[in-house]
């Protein structure tokens, strides 16, 4: 058990943040805004997305350590880092992986000036990972129960899942009046693989009995769901994972529907109100399928024993295995998109439409503006929560800057900048957060970085057609 402790937080310790994408929200130069909010105020003719580099990005974080606390080289011993990253973090602590790649995305206009839609549509390639810190755990297997007599260890610490999916969406994009834009989503999730083990429960407690001897109880109410896995780890297999996983990703695995909705309001000219909800939707997983449990209830009186192997004496192990055992199930199960909810205000000044302006979003009209921005991401415990407060500003008719400050539970500087380019047809565009941690990135808690490559055309009245909102 303590091998597989380490090997976990080894893990976890340097793989690939919530799913935040606070700078290419709201950022409508770049196409791939609309993924963040299918009402955002965009007025391409058409574009489409260099296929497999359109939309690369990554967010990685830890709350409660970083690889610099394991890993740095200043003569402290790994056994006794690893004990203070295991005694520094609470349950509260997780860390969160998310990565996607856009396999191809595209989206035109229909309609006049006066009735204008706009349909996009496009699939993607995801993969995500949450666990919590199983900090009860891991003090169980690094030190056992010895020096923790009257301890309650809860169980309920485990909470883990993964998954890779592949979503195919197709949005629309109404402009319902001059203050009003609203747009809807429509997703199909295909589920490569998936690993879940949120909603355990239990405990173990050891405490002095009245004969002089110890009493321990464990109660055990924990579950692992997998889906699309199992048979990789069968001896007689002889496939090709890497095949496999990719033909499941194109609608081979496990189907889901979900839908994105959201909108942009004006109150006011340079006034800007957003709100959106992305990825309200489900899985039924029902192929391949193991659950394996281990359910039950055991009391034991006298000298403490070990439970992981037959060497106790009498029949103690046997009797355990008999009380809590494990068992694998094999039913259909149902898992749920972590849903996310943005809105934003922004406020535009430097008023420059009488100029001769080569407009790259509706309000381009407007230099500079400042905003701010809130995020909440549904998580198996307490919602993940952030609030950014940025700075846009049109540097050339063709050259956008977005500079971001957000807060967060894994860091509280975090400063991010996004640039997007329009090169001709071509649109370029690169985004990076919390770059005070650049200078050493195994001391980050939080990195994200994302880039694209687009091919957009211009209307007949210029790269966009421009609105007067009264």
């Amino acid at each position: 058990m303590k091998k597989l402790i380490l090997l976990f937080v080894l893990f976890v310790s340097v793989e690939c943040v919530s799913q935040n994408k606070q700078i290419l929200y709201n950022f409508t130069s770049v196409p791939q805004s609309l993924m963040t909010n299918p009402g955002s105020d965009v007025k391409y003719k058409w574009y489409f997305g260099i296929p497999l580099l359109s939309g690369i990005s990554a967010n990685v974080g830890s709350s409660g350590f970083s690889a610099y606390d394991l890993f740095a080289n200043d003569g402290v011993d790994f056994n006794l880092k690893l004990r203070n990253v295991v005694f520094s973090t609470t349950r509260k602590d997780n860390v969160s992986i998310n990565e996607q790649i856009e396999l191809f995305n595209g989206g035109f206009q229909i309609g006049d000036w006066q009735d204008k839609a706009y349909i996009s549509f496009g699939m993607y390639h995801e993969f995500d990972f949450l666990s919590y810190m199983p900090k009860d755990l891991a003090i169980l297997a690094l030190d056992g129960n010895s020096n923790y007599i009257g301890k309650v260890f809860d169980l309920g610490d485990l909470n883990v899942k993964a998954e890779m999916v592949s979503v195919l969406h197709i949005g629309y994009h109404k402009n319902i009046n001059e203050n009003l834009i609203v747009g809807i989503r429509g997703k199909i999730y295909s589920s490569a693989f998936n690993a879940s083990s949120t909603k355990n429960a239990g405990y173990i407690y050891t405490i002095p009995s009245n004969n002089g001897f110890y009493e321990q109880v464990i109660s055990s109410d924990l579950q692992l769901n997998t889906a699309g896995i199992s048979k990789y780890s069968d001896e007689n297999y002889s496939g090709d994972v890497v095949k496999d996983i990719s033909k499941k990703a194109f609608f081979g695995g496990d189907l889901g529907l979900g839908f994105d909705a959201g909108l942009t309001y004006y109150p006011k000219k340079n006034i800007q109100f957003t709100a959106s909800i992305v990825d309200v939707g489900f899985i039924k997983h029902a192929k391949d399928v193991e659950s394996y449990t281990l359910k039950g209830y055991y009391k034991y009186e006298g000298i403490t024993p070990k439970f992981t192997n037959g060497g106790t004496a009498g029949n103690v192990y046997q009797e355990f295995k008999d009380a809590i055992p494990l068992d694998t199930l094999y039913a259909k199960y149902t898992t749920w998109r972590p849903a996310k909810f943005n809105s934003s205000i922004q406020y535009s000044f430097d008023d420059s439409r009488s100029e001769d302006c080569n407009c790259t979003s509706s309000d381009s009209g407007y230099r500079n503006a400042v905003g701010a921005q809130i995020f909440v991401m549904s998580t198996p415990r307490t919602p993940f929560m952030s609030f950014t407060t940025y700075y846009r500003r049109n540097v050339l008719d063709n050259l956008q800057m977005k500079a971001t400050y957000t807060l967060d539970s894994y860091s509280y500087k975090n400063i991010g900048l996004g640039l997007s380019a329009q090169l001709g047809k071509l649109n370029l565009y690169v985004l990076a957060d919390n770059l005070l941690e650049y200078n050493d990135l195994s001391k980050a808690n939080s990195l994200s970085f994302q880039f694209g490559l687009n091919v957009i055309f211009k209307d007949h009245e210029g790269f966009f057609k421009e609105e007067k909102i009264d």
